[in-house]
């Protein structure tokens, strides 16, 4: 079992259910979220980032153990949260840089642990893509920039939340059936190599193992049986000894839902998820075709059900982060 700091764990409470669960909203979008809203109009601007955030915080925290939002312009959405609601911030740039190889992070320039502390985070969240079978110079990169941030929250006192997200540099569309059959490996493979004590990570958000449409039974083209999916969730669960929870990936609520009871009945031991767009992205149109008051009438009806939903599944497939960390 890991130890970690009281005040680290303090945080970890803040951000969870009274079970030691995280059910958490996300809403640290930022390229993504734009690029829904452009869909519906030719000029996003600032501000219409900025109150949508807003809405979905006033609107979804009451329901959620916390929030995770961006300090670009989720800020004053951290102040509309619920009081109930733990506060968890993203300390990467949004994308990455595509003019070299190797998808290379960065952090906020105008930004540290210290300052996400004092603008009231009660954890840190950093975005990683990572491939294992990447040149070992990129991913020493990698390593190494993970260590330091891990340094810094160790040194605020800060839990750290990493995100991991798979691909190959070879493989463009990680939603591929080409992509589906190395994606365990790169998902169960990264998870190891983080979960080592050196990079002080106290959470890991990470991918199902498998894409869940090429399992039997929840797709047309089959590349897993329901027992070698299984095996898969297994494999995961033991290639940490860390607490970890699920992204959606922006599947649909139904989808997420679907696949957390079937990695509860793989025997998954995860914490709880860090949901995002599976709850809220159906709210960004009347948003923007119709307004605040339309927005705020969806997600008070269909965006509460979703993530009251996702709550009652929470409750029958998660398990407690505290089996796995002490203070």
């Amino acid at each position: 079992m890991r130890k970690v700091s009281e005040g680290k764990y303090q945080a970890l409470v803040n951000m969870s259910n009274p079970d030691g669960i995280i059910g958490a909203l996300a809403i640290d979008q930022r390229g993504a979220l734009k690029k829904m809203m452009a869909r519906h109009q030719e000029e996003v601007k600032v501000d219409d980032l900025i109150h949508f955030k807003e809405l979905v915080s006033e609107e979804l925290t009451p329901f959620a153990s916390s929030i995770l939002l961006d300090p670009e312009y989720g800020l004053p959405a951290a102040e509309k949260r619920a009081k109930t609601a733990g506060l968890l911030l993203a300390y990467e740039k949004t994308g990455y840089d595509t003019t070299i190889p190797g998808r290379l992070p960065d952090t906020l320039a105008f930004w540290s642990a210290k300052r996400l502390k004092e603008a009231g985070a009660d954890g840190c969240k950093f975005l990683l893509y990572y491939d294992v079978d990447e040149s070992e110079e990129v991913n020493e990169r990698k390593q190494a920039y993970v260590e330091r941030i891990g340094s810094e929250c160790l040194a605020e006192d800060l839990p750290f939340f990493l995100e991991l997200l798979s691909y190959d540099a070879t493989i463009p569309d990680t939603t591929s059936k080409e992509y589906a059959k190395i994606k365990p490996k790169k998902v169960i493979e990264m998870m190891k190599i983080f979960s080592e004590p050196r990079f002080n990570v106290d959470v890991l958000k990470v991918e199902v193992p498998v894409n869940m449409t090429y399992v039997e039974g929840f797709g047309k083209e089959i590349i897993y049986s329901k027992q070698e999916a299984s095996a898969l969730f297994i494999e995961q669960s033991q290639a940490t000894d860390l607490p970890f929870i699920f992204l959606s990936a922006g599947v649909s609520a139904e989808g997420f839902q679907e696949t957390l009871h079937f990695a509860k009945n793989a025997g998954s031991s995860f914490n709880g998820v860090l949901c995002g767009r599976a709850t809220w992205a159906d709210g960004v149109a009347p948003f923007v075709d119709q307004g605040r008051q339309a927005a705020i009438k969806w997600l008070a009806e269909q965006g509460r059900n979703n993530i009251e939903e996702l709550n009652v599944v929470l409750r029958k497939t998660a398990s407690s982060w505290q089996n796995k960390i002490s203070r």
